[in-house]
């Protein structure tokens, strides 16, 4: 694959926290583009970011270089710092409460490791082209569970 690697631009949506929510990820290569997302009915905001990413790196059929763009600090600051201390503790947060959305963390911590990912922050809401679309997509798997 060489230098070639994958982009993806991950958000999520909720009507309410908890609520019905959505999830909307946006995946590019070469020039192509490829739009996923979906929604749940009871969910949080913090649980939609995690599952956009989580579909997102389930849509890839092999090992992949990767650069994940999240306007979440919750999914971007967890898995790039916060995750190895959880695991060193037995997913115990630094005050030993349990790790909220243990499942999902777990599940996008196995994800992460069978790729090559690069995490990136953006500003959401400021005209992002890729962000401000995945924005959109969170919304529609939103607007398909809550019946807008």
């Amino acid at each position: 694959m060489g230098d070639e690697r994958v982009q993806i631009y991950a958000d999520g949506a909720c009507r309410g926290n908890p609520g019905p929510g959505g999830w909307g990820a946006i995946l590019s290569l070469r020039g192509k583009a490829k739009e996923i997302y979906g929604g749940e009915a009871l969910t949080t905001n913090n649980r939609m970011e995690l599952t956009a990413v989580i579909r997102a790196l389930e849509a890839l059929t092999r090992r992949c270089e990767a650069d994940i763009y999240t306007d979440s600090q919750y999914v971007q600051k967890g898995i790039s710092e916060w995750l190895a201390s959880w695991k060193r503790r037995g997913w115990r947060t630094a005050d030993r409460k349990p790790v909220k959305n243990l499942d999902l963390w777990q599940r996008l911590d196995e994800l992460a490791n069978a790729h090559s990912v690069r995490w990136h922050w953006v500003r959401g809401h400021t005209g992002h082209p890729q962000n401000e679309r995945a924005d959109a997509l969170a919304n529609l798997g939103a607007d398909s569970i809550s019946g807008h």
